[in-house]
């Protein structure tokens, strides 16, 4: 009888241990699946150029990747998809929901790592602003923003304030340089445009590069064409600058090598060739606000000479020879996003001299750029993604820009797998069974 027991007693040991292996092989897969999920959650998200038809979208994540938001009119219908606008994966993200209706509320959710997080279980929401005559005048700033060692801070999210008015925002280029028309900025209520002083209306700014880091400043008007460098890791007070020697920003200019004269505006000089004297870009103005995504470059060139034309925000290269009209034109092969962009067009006169023309411009709806912010929301993940997205922000919130991320709270991870919990339920039976059969075995 003694001898008997022992398979009984092994049988149990045997169910223990496989139970107490399950649970933990499906508690590792859930804290697994948590540090995963929070490494991609979307932090500091903010809502920011609100118009009557579009609105920008931006946040960060902890791990460089890729996403796109799910969004619609309703928050249980989520039927459309944006794309990040950054194609490489990346700390930083942005991304303009266009084609809206004025006044009107949608929702949207973020798909970040493959997972769609949510703000705290509800989708975000936003209401565009009423519908605004086009400001009749562009009222620019620009600048750039550098890493604590003098780099360019490539894509990152540049957030502007003026006089307490709604969010703009933009991301730096690979240069580090950002433009932004504060005659776009309208009112936390959506319903005007600021009034902008250019000696008394403070701007505010933050920009956010992810794990290189963040910054802040405060300007006037006056002062900030450009704004001088934001180094990443400081605040900065440019409030005594004196006011810019420049008008206006961003100017076209003529780059010419150390031991060439230099030549004024845009003249070639009389020796570039026999036919022509002057090289023009006629269709863009600097700093001109554009509405169209595709639009035609011309201008005069000197016959038979070929000009390099480099759209650097894309970046494309094409070259064009100018024909015996004297009268050349070029086209980007592909469509303009919305934002900041700089053209160069580089030819050699006939003294063999390198002439660079660049003029940078702004790309906008044709509805003319409104913009608006609200507070970082801190997200939670959901169930299994699909490809729709759904917003929720209010315009009338306020926000202003900090020169720190705001840390968003862990996101819930999916349910386990229930392949392990299967497989411990049929050991466990099998095991059960064995115990069963051999306790009547030793009774008999």
């Amino acid at each position: 009888m003694r001898k008997s027991k022992i398979p009984t007693i092994i049988g149990l040991f045997i169910l223990v241990f496989g139970l107490a292996a399950g649970v933990l092989l499906v508690r590792n897969q859930n804290i697994f699946r948590l540090g995963a999920a929070a490494e991609f959650a979307p932090k500091d998200v903010r809502i920011s150029n609100i118009t009557d038809t579009s609105f920008t979208i931006s946040w960060i994540t902890d791990k460089e990747t890729s996403g796109f938001v799910k969004w619609g009119q309703g928050a249980t219908s989520l039927d459309k998809t944006d794309l990040d606008e950054l194609k490489d994966q990346s700390f930083t993200h942005l991304l303009t929901l266009r084609g809206l209706t004025p006044q009107t509320t949608y929702f949207f959710k973020i798909n970040s790592g493959g997972e769609d997080f949510d703000n705290n279980g509800i989708a975000w929401q936003v209401t565009t602003g009423q519908t605004l005559e086009i400001p009749s005048k562009t009222n620019l700033v620009s600048g750039s923003v550098l890493t604590s060692t003098g780099q360019p801070a490539k894509n990152a999210l540049l957030y502007l304030t003026v006089g307490g008015g709604s969010l703009l925002s933009t991301i730096t280029s690979d240069s580090g340089s950002w433009v932004i028309p504060l005659s776009s900025a309208r009112t936390q209520a959506l319903s005007s445009y600021v009034v902008v002083d250019e000696k008394n209306t403070l701007i505010e700014i933050s920009a956010n590069a992810g794990p290189q880091g963040v910054a802040s400043a405060q300007i006037y008007p006056q002062s900030a064409r450009p704004v001088p460098s934001i180094i990443l890791g400081d605040t900065h007070d440019f409030k005594n600058l004196p006011p810019s020697e420049e008008s206006g920003i961003p100017k076209a200019s003529i780059g010419l090598p150390d031991e060439a004269t230099p030549s004024s505006g845009f003249e070639v000089g009389e020796t570039a060739t026999p036919s022509a004297t002057t090289v023009t870009l006629e269709s863009v103005e600097p700093g001109e606000i554009i509405t169209t995504t595709e639009p035609e470059f011309f201008g005069e060139g000197p016959v038979g000479v070929t000009l390099t034309i480099t759209l650097e925000s894309e970046p494309i290269t094409e070259a064009v020879k100018v024909p015996t009209s004297g009268n050349w034109s070029w086209s980007s092969p592909e469509g303009l996003a919305e934002g900041a962009h700089k053209i160069t067009i580089t030819w050699r006169d006939a003294g063999g001299i390198l002439r660079t023309l660049s003029r940078t411009f702004i790309v906008q709806a044709a509805e003319g750029p409104s913009f608006e912010s609200t507070p970082s929301a801190s997200p939670t993940s959901t169930p299994k993604a699909s490809p729709t997205a759904s917003p929720t922000a209010s315009p009338t919130a306020t926000a202003t820009p900090t020169a720190t991320a705001t840390t968003t709270a862990a996101p819930v991870p999916d349910s386990g797998s229930l392949t392990p919990t299967i497989l411990l339920f049929i050991m466990g039976i099998g095991v059960v069974a064995f115990a069963f059969l051999v306790w009547k075995k030793s009774e008999i």
